[in-house]
């Protein structure tokens, strides 16, 4: 698994926007144009051209260079017939994050910030609230057990679910590794199915 993270986010602005707009593929250029702020433009354009880099890093032939994505029915993105360059991207306020592999990967990136006791409930189950409340770090605690949740999801390609409190339950089925970083504001996570080839 190859993992790419951009945080330099001062770099999003509109000649920025325009500079990658011609660089993509038609698709995400279209993509890009539905946000209506600079920031969510730059994401889009921003998320496609680290995919392409890591694309070129493992498959310097590939015979496009501007491939366009297929959705399944949650909107998990695909490259068409291209199953062993499977992706995974996501962005937040301050970061970037993109993950490509052989096998089927997530990721997730998320800006650390407090969580409501209600939000808390909902979406984590008793072991993880006691982490949180345990933690000298509760945000980001709680960001980060967020992270390694919704890599699982866009792992498996369900995006999310109602029912978040069990998306852990069964971890040894997965790979899943969290990184934090409290002075940039962030936590990421990405996640595999165990026992699988590596890029």
């Amino acid at each position: 698994m190859l993992v790419e993270l951009f945080d330099h986010m001062t770099l999003g602005t509109d000649a920025e926007v325009t500079r990658l707009l011609p660089l993509v593929s038609a698709q995400r250029r279209e993509e890009a144009l539905r946000y209506q702020h600079t920031h969510g433009r730059f994401c889009c354009l921003q998320s496609y051209a680290m995919l392409l880099e890591l694309i070129g890093a493992v498959s310097p032939t590939l015979d496009y260079t501007l491939p366009e994505f297929v959705f399944n029915e949650h909107g998990k993105p695909f490259i068409p017939n291209r199953d062993n360059l499977q992706f995974s991207i996501s962005h937040t306020k301050n970061a970037i994050a993109v993950a490509l592999s052989s096998q089927p990967v997530g990721i997730d990136v998320e800006q650390i910030r407090s969580a409501s006791p209600a939000l808390i409930e909902k979406t984590m189950n008793a072991a993880e609230q006691q982490q949180i409340a345990r933690s000298a770090h509760p945000d980001a605690t709680f960001t980060a057990l967020w992270t390694r949740k919704e890599a699982v999801l866009k792992l498996l390609g369900t995006g999310i679910i109602d029912e978040l409190h069990h998306v852990l339950d069964k971890a040894d089925r997965y790979v899943i590794e969290t990184h934090v970083d409290i002075r940039k504001g962030y936590a990421w996570s990405t996640a595999q199915y165990a026992e699988q080839t590596e890029l």
